[in-house]
């Protein structure tokens, strides 16, 4: 007994300390179990044993340690104050500027009236109010864009209550990451930014890119991932897992993209997690609810809608998805009405300027649990079945494993001889069109396309072991209104969407097919009245119909008939003679 108690006084541990000690240690064990198990269960990702190195990532703790503070701040505000609205960003476009705000309480809905609020640099309070445009809360449920005027250059912040902080009007859509989206069939981040200045269908040396998570990205606190792919305006990274841990991190945090040698560049995008708008369909081992579906990108369409919508439920679509452009011409509305006659029809805002492509490769995504096939078409384009048959009839002649896309041909008509938009509708009213097709336009598995997303609005790029089938003329075409009437010319052309195309008033890509013809040079200071090469009181495109320009009085508001066209085209190069043949119209 001696003995023991002289070594524990040697070893300086009495009997209790020994036992805290121990005790102290299986806690701290149990802790450390605990935190590895939650690292492995993110979204949608089967648990897989990883070896980890001990210790965390000292960026997750900045990115945790700033969200917590956020966090605690927004609740505060919630406590002491009844709107917890605040501005996040502000965009300058051309003809506008786009506000971002935080707005879980709806206090900032039209009813409010709220003013856009100018402030020069520094001043306390508002040098210039102006009437709101207007506000959309389709950006998701806690955020909606006010849309304000342009203010004098001296004003550089901007507010729609006093009561609220002004946000600099500092960031141009020129170069801004602009949307983002967690693509959930391998947990990565696709991220759209303008500006990387990428050529069309070309992929990028991913290893000079990286994606950034963070809110403020000046302060050097925020997540890096490497970039895995980067192709024309899209970039795409893994998520990091402690994100995908954390749904309500994941979805208030911000994401950009780090260039080698030019920096990070300014961001609106906050990563979004595509809810299924099947309504639980899709996925592994489901069959999707529907067959074929459409994507488009409108603006100021809403009076074109209600016959593109009706026309093709009757061939056999079933889902459209419509991305809107800045209209203002009552798009909800022309919506409401076709959902009240049973067409599933959604609205998804778009208002970034010549971003067509990537907004297709996003409803691309959208669409992939939805719906076996997705079709990129205009409201001005329309399936025409020559055979009689219906879509799903042509389509099924086409199903083979290895087809990912279907390209149709697209026949491309002419005002025929209109001043005004015929009453009776596009698909009646204009009768005249060229005799040659021009372009394609595509049908495509979503599940087949390439994880870059590529696409240059007639088709896409497809995964390897998928390839594309050029239907044939006599099953499936697409009529395409393309020139019609003056006023609805200009509408269409004014600030095209498409980001590799240029505007009619630019004399950019000219000879392009994507260029209005008779229109190669660019007409200043004729604004909303036809430039000289339309004779006023006669058709536009007249000259590109194949009639004289000698004199007026030989322009004929008529086509001029043609032989009957063959049955049946053989093969794409008789298609290309037949362009090279020239530009002839016929009745159709």
């Amino acid at each position: 007994m001696k003995d023991r108690k002289k070594r524990e006084r040697d070893l300086g541990l009495p009997r209790t300390t020994r036992f805290w000690s121990f005790l102290v240690l299986l806690l701290f064990c149990a802790l450390c179990s605990t935190s590895v198990f939650d690292t492995f269960r993110f979204i949608g990702v089967t648990f897989r044993p990883v070896l980890l190195t001990s210790g965390r990532n000292p960026s997750i703790n900045a990115v945790a340690a700033e969200y917590n503070s956020t966090h605690e701040h927004a609740t505060r505000r919630r406590i002491f104050r009844q709107s917890p609205a605040r501005l996040f960003d502000a965009v300058v476009f051309p003809d506008q500027i786009l506000v971002f705000v935080n707005d879980p309480s709806g206090d900032l809905a039209p009813l409010d009236s709220p003013q856009c609020l100018f402030y020069g640099p520094d001043s306390p309070n508002p040098d210039l109010a102006l009437p709101l445009i207007s506000i959309d809360a389709r950006q998701s449920p806690l955020v909606q864009i006010a849309r304000c005027p342009l203010p004098p250059r001296r004003l550089s912040r901007v507010s729609l209550r006093e009561d609220l902080p002004p946000s600099p009007i500092s960031r141009t859509w020129r170069s801004l990451a602009y949307k983002a989206v967690v693509d959930a069939a391998d947990n990565t981040t696709v991220v759209f930014v303008k500006g990387v200045s990428l050529r069309p269908e070309k992929v990028a040396e991913a290893s000079r890119f990286e994606c950034v998570y963070g809110w403020n990205f000046t302060r050097g606190r925020f997540l890096r991932a490497a970039a895995l792919s980067v192709a024309q305006e899209i970039v795409r990274c893994p998520t990091p897992l402690a994100l995908l841990n954390q749904p309500r991190l994941l979805s208030s945090i911000k994401v950009s993209v780090n260039v080698k040698g030019r920096g990070i560049f300014p961001s609106v995008a906050r990563p979004e997690v595509l809810l299924d708008v099947a309504g639980g369909g899709g996925g592994v081992g489901r069959s999707k609810p529907y067959n074929l579906c459409v994507c488009t990108m409108v603006r100021n369409q809403a009076k074109f809608l209600h016959e593109w919508v009706a026309y093709h439920a009757r061939v056999g679509v079933e889902r459209w998805f419509i991305y809107d452009n800045n209209s203002n011409d009552g798009l909800e509305s022309a919506v409401r009405v076709l959902g009240g006659l049973g067409h599933n029809v959604s609205v998804h805002e778009w208002p970034w300027i010549k971003t067509q492509e990537a907004g297709f490769a996003h409803c691309a995504l959208r669409a992939r649990d939805a719906c076996d096939w997705v079709g990129f078409i205009d409201v001005d384009e329309f399936l025409h079945l020559p055979s009689n048959q219906t879509v799903h009839e042509v389509m099924s002649n086409h199903s083979d494993p290895w087809v990912g896309e279907l390209r149709t041909s697209c026949l491309s008509f002419g005002p025929s001889g209109l001043k005004q938009a015929p009453a009776e509708g596009v698909t009646v009213g204009y009768t005249c069109r060229m005799a040659a097709p021009e372009r394609h336009k595509s049908i495509v598995r979503p599940e087949a396309l390439n994880s870059t997303l590529i696409n240059v609005v007639h088709h896409f790029h497809l995964r390897e072991g998928y390839e594309y089938v050029n239907v044939e003329r006599g099953a499936m075409v697409i009529n395409h209104y393309k020139y019609q009437v003056w006023d609805v010319f200009k509408e269409k052309f004014y600030r095209r969407v498409a980001t590799f195309v240029a505007d009619w008033q630019e004399n950019e890509n000219e000879g392009s097919k994507d260029r209005a013809p008779g229109l190669e040079r660019k007409q200043k200071g004729y604004g909303d009245i036809h430039p000289p090469i339309y004779p006023a009181i006669h058709l536009p495109l007249l000259h590109f119909f194949g009639f004289s320009q000698e004199s007026e009085t030989k322009y004929e508001p008529v086509c001029p008939k043609l032989e009957e066209e063959e049955e049946e085209e053989e093969e794409e190069e008789e298609e290309e003679e037949e362009e090279e043949e020239g530009d002839t119209w016929a009745l159709y």
